[in-house]
């Protein structure tokens, strides 16, 4: 067991690198994300989520060009793209909804 932790701590993207800092902080930001969808659609930032959206691609891709390649930081940003869709998806929806007007019963 102390061997493989040793080896976890001296991993080129061990937590003694940035290469397991930042997709940690971004764990965090994902998780965020996803409790966001009980949040009203009129309180979701468009921009925000698109940002945050095209940020997680272009990281995505990084993280498997680099050396060492760093999974962890791909997988996060999987998953902050999948929820920036979702949350844009559901603003466009909702904006869509009102931009028709209230819906005439007969």
């Amino acid at each position: 067991m102390a061997s493989k932790l040793a080896s976890f701590w001296n991993h080129p993207a061990g937590p003694k690198t940035i290469f397991f800092w930042a997709p940690a902080m971004k764990w965090g930001i994902s998780f965020i994300n996803i409790l966001d969808f009980q949040k009203p659609p009129e309180m979701i930032s468009f921009n925000q989520q698109a940002a945050l959206t095209t940020s997680a691609v272009i990281w995505c891709r990084y993280s498997v060009v680099i050396v060492p390649k760093n999974y962890n930081l791909a997988a996060v940003n999987m998953l902050m793209a999948a929820t920036g869709i979702y949350q844009m998806q559901r603003k466009i929806r909702h904006d869509n909804a009102m931009s028709e007007g209230p819906k005439i019963k007969r």
